[in-house]
């Protein structure tokens, strides 16, 4: 396959022309002239980024993208004009030409010192892909490799939608979406990457690398971190009276009871949503309550569950009313998502616990690496020791369809699908 790439940048940081010594804001500059002209093209610098796998919406990146509206607006401000016809607003530059939403800003030209200053807060970030020097050198080519993979799983319909939970039994099972995040950012996302669903079960990974960031070793005080060998909703509990790992729903229940417990119940909740949040790297990132009550209707096996943990002393002492703990529990099953921003999520596991698109410490290390375990170990249930055999990776899945892969200090990748 013939590579797309761009022509990149050099290596050094700066190199001598004549008597001056170019920075690399002016290597950047240089790259995207307009011949004969000392005027760079906005345009073909953020096609170019594409390219490399780093989106206009990366927030990384808007210091930059902010910086080039301001100059832009102004040259706008100028040489635009805007009219009202049947009250919708037209607006045409100096040439009579109509132009629409980002063409007003990005299909433009900056001369050197502002195309400069605009670059300047995001050069190490600009610079570094145009040298072809993020994680994933080849991206034009890896994403052509992941389309075709993408398309050849399409017909793969040997799963069920689940029926135990009402409001999910009526989802879609002909959705299929893919999202791939690296941990420098680079993003790149396939079919229906957008629709939103609710975690479920991937929820248990994150919770617990949550709970473990603040509590550390503390946490497996109640909780294992063997595989159970048995299915994610069996009452039973291991050899020393506790749930097998965090991954099935009797230890899930016990971390999210771990998760600030003393604070009301709304601190505990905002608390887990900004966490999320913050995964996600300001991505998509909402509740679903029709799912929330859906779930609680129909929890009788969670609830059987809780009272068997109780009664063998499971729980922390201080914990006053299970009902409060199951539903907080519902609360994070029903946090809702895409892959986008899941695979976010997945890549900031991949990056240390560290956000590709914000570089925000969001989990701590060793937490980290224990999730990242557990996953690997229990994270498909019983069907976690041949998905460890056949792929060897780190997963969580959830009855929703929702799915996120893990691979260590390279990537984040969310599959969505329902059959």
């Amino acid at each position: 396959m013939k590579s797309t790439t761009p022509t990149c940048l050099p290596h050094s940081e700066a190199f001598v022309v004549g008597d001056r010594q170019n920075s690399p804001e002016d290597l950047v500059f240089d790259l995207f002239k307009i011949p004969h002209r000392d005027e760079a093209h906005v345009g073909r610098l953020l096609y170019t980024l594409r390219g490399f796998g780093l989106t206009s919406d990366d927030q990384r990146l808007a210091p930059m993208l902010e910086k080039m509206r301001q100059c832009l607006d102004i040259e706008n401000n100028a040489e635009a004009t805007t009219t009202t016809v049947d009250g919708m607003h037209k607006v045409t530059n100096k040439h009579g030409e109509e132009v629409h939403g980002e063409e007003l800003h990005f299909g433009r030209h900056l001369g050197r010192e502002q195309f400069k200053a605009c670059v300047r807060p995001c050069i190490d970030l600009v610079s570094r892909a145009l040298r072809n020097q993020l994680i994933i050198p080849n991206w034009t080519e890896f994403t052509a490799k992941i389309r075709e993979i993408f398309e050849e799983c399409r017909s793969e319909e040997g799963g069920d939608v689940a029926t135990y939970i009402p409001q999910l039994a009526r989802a879609d099972p002909n959705r299929w979406g893919l999202s791939i995040c690296t941990i420098d950012g680079q993003r790149f996302s396939l079919g229906d990457s957008l629709f939103p669903w609710c975690f479920q079960s991937v929820s248990k990974a994150f919770n617990y690398a949550i709970v473990a960031s603040i509590l550390g070793d503390y946490v497996h005080s109640f909780v294992g971190h063997e595989p159970s060998g048995r299915l994610f909703n069996e009452i039973c509990l291991d050899s020393s009276g506790k749930p097998h790992n965090p991954m099935i729903n009797s230890g899930a229940i016990i971390v999210t009871s771990l998760m600030k417990k003393g604070l009301p119940m709304a601190d505990r909740y905002d608390f887990a949503l900004n966490e999320y949040k913050k995964l996600a790297g300001g991505g998509y990132i909402g509740f679903n309550n029709a799912t929330f009550l859906s779930e609680k209707k129909t929890a009788d096996r969670n609830y059987a569950l809780s009272y068997y943990m109780k009664e063998n002393k499971c729980f922390p002492s201080d914990i006053e009313s299970i009902r409060d703990e199951l539903d907080f529990y519902f609360q994070l099953c029903s946090l809702e998502t895409n892959c986008e921003a899941a695979a976010v999520m997945a890549a900031t596991l991949a990056n240390g616990g560290v956000c590709s698109l914000t570089d925000q410490p969001c989990i701590q290390s060793r937490a980290c690496r224990d999730v990242l375990s557990l996953m690997y170990s229990c994270g498909m249930y019983d069907y976690s020791g041949q998905f460890a055999f056949d792929v060897g990776l780190p997963a969580k899945s959830g009855v929703s369809g929702g799915m996120i892969l893990v691979i260590p200090n390279l990537m984040g990748i969310c599959l969505f699908s329902l059959d």
